[in-house]
């Protein structure tokens, strides 16, 4: 088959496109890049005003005062242009209802000349969108990343790009791609909850993982236990960080001795990866149900990896709590009684690390996940 790959989180749709090709599928990439992070793309329409310091201090005046994103204008213009090359694909995926980073309004139109040349339509369930952050809004659930917002609705601002989903605008969005497409595809628990029940749900498929790209390390214990919490101050409140940051200085209080915690803020990606590679465990996220792509790439290296790990979760892959990850809280009380019981126990920081690299490998092989996707692809 010809697959059209359009939009990229985190190398989700990197990492398929490796499955697929392996199964013999001709797949390509259209792309920002993810933006910043700026992964490998077939096709790229990255913002050239976004990579421009300048240019994007302006455009965050513009906005400001003329409520103008210029960004959004540019990347409308550019995959416009982009549209005679995507033609002839047998499918096509989004990997969210606002894969083009386009206004609502110009998206609609530009996604009917694309739907228009190609075959089937399909879209992923996989970061914010419609039906994740109305579900979250209004369910009675235990968590998740509006809980901060909930509590607290002074804290708006930092959840502008989350709330924009359930405007008029996106709304009407949603309600296209939901009339237009094959279906929609969720990507992890997170996701999966909110899209239950919906008549053009076509269930979940693993986040795959590229693991012949990820070495596998044997945790070295004859050390102290080393803790890392890499912080995104833009995503601090969202994943619950505060509760680490409390919960590990009781236990640098508790056990200087045995244990080396390192905590950084927003450092370059190579800094980044060196110190994570070095730690036995890794702080993730306290409100998520599943493992996004940082918690499962760690996972596939062997780290013990405190996630999004909830019974519904365990229920789904038929585990048991504390065996392939930790399911962290936003309870510092509780984080703290959970690291005790590794750093006192450190022959099950190996028991872990080693059972989290093969549920890696069972669960989300990247081949098994694209065999997944052409099975839903189907119907």
């Amino acid at each position: 088959m010809k697959i059209l790959l359009v939009g990229e989180y985190s190398r989700l749709h990197s990492s398929l496109k490796e499955g697929l090709v392996k199964l013999g599928h001709e797949v390509t990439i259209v792309s920002s890049g993810d933006g910043m992070k700026k992964f490998k793309t077939d096709i790229n329409f990255n913002s050239k005003i976004k990579a421009s310091f300048i240019l994007n201090k302006f455009n965050n005046l513009c906005i400001r005062f003329l409520n103008v994103d210029c960004v959004k204008i540019e990347n409308a213009y550019r995959f416009k242009k982009l549209l005679p090359q995507l033609q002839g694909f047998d499918i096509v995926q989004l990997i969210n209802e606002d894969a083009l980073f386009i206004k609502p309004k110009t998206q609609i139109k530009i996604l009917k000349k694309l739907f228009s040349q190609n075959k089937k339509l399909f879209v992923l369930c996989c970061g914010d969108d419609f039906t994740t952050v109305s579900f979250y809004l209004n369910e009675k659930v235990k968590y998740s990343i509006l809980t901060p917002y909930l509590k607290d609705k002074s804290l708006e601002g930092l959840f502008v790009f989350s709330l924009k989903y359930i405007t008029e605008p996106y709304k009407k969005l949603h309600e296209f791609l939901k009339l237009n497409s094959s279906g929609t595809i969720a990507t992890d628990i997170d996701y999966h909850l909110p899209m239950l029940k919906k008549p053009n749900y076509l269930g979940l498929v693993p986040n795959p993982i590229n693991i012949d790209k990820i070495a596998f390390t044997k945790l070295n214990k004859d050390t102290k236990t080393n803790i890392f919490l890499g912080i995104n101050t833009h995503s601090k409140i969202k994943k619950g960080i505060t509760f680490f940051e409390k919960a590990l200085k009781i236990i640098q209080d508790k056990y200087p001795e045995k244990v080396e915690i390192k905590i950084t803020e927003n450092i370059p990606y190579n800094d980044y990866i060196k110190i994570y590679n070095e730690a036995h465990i890794l702080l993730d996220q306290a409100y998520g149900y599943d493992q996004g792509y940082n918690a499962l790439e760690a996972m596939a290296k062997g780290k013990v990896v405190f996630t999004g790990a909830e019974q519904e979760w365990l229920e789904h892959y038929n585990l048991k709590e504390d065996i392939v990850a930790i399911n962290a809280l936003p309870d510092v009380d509780y984080l703290v009684k959970k690291l005790e019981w590794l750093i006192l126990n450190p022959e099950k920081i190996n028991e872990i690390s080693l059972n989290a690299r093969q549920f890696i490998e069972d669960e989300h092989h990247y081949i098994n996940s694209a065999k997944q996707y052409l099975e839903k692809w189907k119907l």
